[in-house]
């Protein structure tokens, strides 16, 4: 049977991939169109397995928050490239998932790719074909929600690369906005000096003894060396003991107490964190995308 451009055209709007990929499969399947899509979601799942243990290190965060405002999720959506993040399929593949996990209210991952997508199948189904479209590792890596219950939410991208939910007591939706910006710059990894883990606490105290010992000063004089750059380390990491960006004269810890609010929670999720990437020079990147590799 002849495969004419006007097919080949139908299966391309159908179904987004390639147009020689649409042309092979319509000369496999003998023309037949129904038939021509199968085969093009088989070899889009091969493509997907093919390509799944390749590093996914850029992408994109997303942000999905309530009507009522009270709640959010954020998503992190990875690919190979930070060309590909840009992709306006990418995109809205990843603004997509994002609405699943919120209308879900759901951290699972498989949970949320099994929600429908936006071209009739589900979630999965159109990540996978994404992937034999674009040909590369796409994945969803991780969702966080955060809830401010009858609280305050503050919520930040940044660039699509760094994503911040805040939930305040108290406090202004400005304020939450605010504090949500200074997360995404300050990078706090707790709200108090409570948060902290107490095996963390003893582990920097033992560096920072070993480090007083070397002064030369009296045992006691060392202590209160210790307990001060201790005080210094906390105020460094975590939320309230940091200069506020807007006001370096200023803590966090007293901004929150001039408008009476506390902080519930925070997260903050950046691209490819804790991600090891391949140092393949570009060159090679491109020729084995050439390649088909």
């Amino acid at each position: 049977m002849e495969i004419s451009a006007s097919m080949v055209k139908e299966l391309r709007e159908r179904t987004a991939a390639g147009m020689m990929e649409c042309k092979r499969a319509l000369v496999e399947t003998g023309g037949d169109m129904e038939a021509a899509i199968e085969h093009l979601r088989k070899t889009g799942v091969a493509k997907a397995d093919k390509k799944a243990s390749r590093v996914a290190a850029e992408g994109c965060i997303v942000c999905a928050t309530a009507d009522a405002g009270g709640r959010a999720v954020l998503v992190e959506v990875n690919c190979e490239t930070d060309f590909v993040a840009k992709d306006a399929g990418f995109v809205a593949f990843a603004d997509a998932v994002g609405r699943a996990a919120l209308a879900a209210e759901s951290t699972d991952v498989a949970a949320i790719l099994s929600a429908p997508g936006t071209d009739g199948g589900t979630l999965e189904e159109q990540r996978v074909a994404l992937i034999a479209k674009i040909g590369e590792n796409i994945q969803v890596r991780r969702a966080v929600v955060t809830d401010a219950g009858d609280g305050t939410l503050g919520t930040y991208v940044h660039g699509g690369r760094i994503g911040v939910a805040v939930a305040l007591a108290g406090g202004s939706d400005e304020l939450a906005r605010d504090l949500a910006m200074h997360v995404a710059a300050s990078k706090p990894a707790y709200v108090d000096p409570d948060q902290v883990p107490e095996s963390d606490l003893a582990k920097e105290r033992e560096i920072l003894s070993a480090q007083a010992k070397d002064s030369g000063k009296p045992p006691e004089i060392v202590a209160k060396m210790v307990e001060g750059r201790l005080r210094k380390h906390l105020n460094e990491i975590t939320l309230v003991g940091q200069p506020f960006i807007k006001n370096p004269d200023q803590t966090v810890g007293q901004l929150l107490k001039q408008h009476g609010a506390r902080v519930k929670a925070f997260v903050r999720l950046e691209v490819g964190e804790g991600i090891e990437k391949k140092s393949d020079d570009f060159a090679s990147e491109v020729m084995a995308q050439v390649r088909g590799g």
